[in-house]
């Protein structure tokens, strides 16, 4: 009975998970696949990074559309503590896995195929907890300081000098916070390397999904609609854009920026203005 609680689903969304794990593993191994073509680049320049980055992540949003066709189901907090230990159990776990070798890029792809199916996951139940749209606002500010002090006074400042000194010199176990750590090909690198945070997906994946619930459209090519209507290729979120500038900046200026505040300041100022121009045509939400 307990166990039917726990893994019980829809007809629906079985299918639609089902979709959602098997895209996750494809994406992993099209990472992989781009980390074998990235070793025929001699000295690739900041472009061709920039492309290959812009590459993985758009391939990874497509990756969302089933996400955000989920239907809702009555649950526990049980339910949610369930899951919610089971996955993190299951990313330690693969944490652990030995490292080195021809075949580590491989297992860094599905390790991060694996933690940003999770993130999906936690990223669309935190929305169906926005009742109003307009909780967003102060959600967002909150956000925003919290991200900004860790990055500051915080241990976020700390993980970053950590992540930064192993993957320059690396000995020894990785750290603890690198099982957090989205890992992408990038030209040039001898493997797969952290990007950004798991934090940052789920707040991309966060707005993706409310922009869904309000009829907001935030896909920036392409038709509007449901994720239904939006065919495979031809959905881009101004969320994931914004992750995307705020990697290029970091790249950039060679430095550790915390990319969630500018996804939330400009995902914010999108909402603001197609609210706004929706006004001005007279359409109401």
């Amino acid at each position: 009975m307990m166990s039917r609680r726990f893994f019980s689903f829809s007809i629906t969304n079985r299918r639609l998970l089902i979709l959602l794990i098997g895209g996750w593993f494809l994406w992993s191994g099209a990472v992989a696949g781009l980390w074998l073509l990235s070793r025929q680049l001699s000295s690739p320049s900041y472009w061709w990074s920039a492309a290959f980055i812009f590459v993985q992540l758009y391939l990874a949003v497509q990756m969302l559309l089933p996400a955000l066709l989920l239907e809702p189901e009555q649950r526990t907090r049980g339910f949610y503590l369930f899951w919610l230990v089971g996955l993190a159990s299951l990313i330690r776990l693969a944490h652990q896995l030995p490292v080195g070798g021809f075949w580590e890029p491989l297992i860094d792809a599905f390790k991060t195929g694996l933690l940003l199916f999770s993130g999906t996951l936690v990223g669309i139940i935190l929305a169906r907890y926005v009742k109003r749209l307009w909780e967003v606002l102060p959600l967002a500010l909150v956000m925003i300081l919290a991200d900004f002090s860790s990055w500051a006074v915080g241990p976020t400042a700390d993980f970053a000098r950590q992540i930064e000194a192993y993957y320059r010199a690396p000995e020894g176990p990785r750290p603890l916070i690198d099982m957090v750590l989205v890992k992408l090909t990038y030209p040039g690198a001898s493997g797969l390397v952290p990007v950004f945070g798991i934090s940052d997906w789920i707040i991309v994946v966060f707005f993706a999904a409310v922009a869904r619930r309000y009829r907001i459209n935030d896909n920036l090519i392409g038709p509007a609609g449901e994720p239904e209507q939006k065919n495979h290729g031809r959905y881009l979120p101004v969320s994931v854009v914004a992750l995307f500038l705020a990697i290029l900046l970091a790249h950039a200026g060679e430095i550790f920026i915390p990319a969630l505040p500018l996804i939330v300041l400009i995902v914010v100022l999108y909402y603001l203005l197609w609210l706004l121009v929706q006004r001005l045509r007279g359409v109401r939400h």
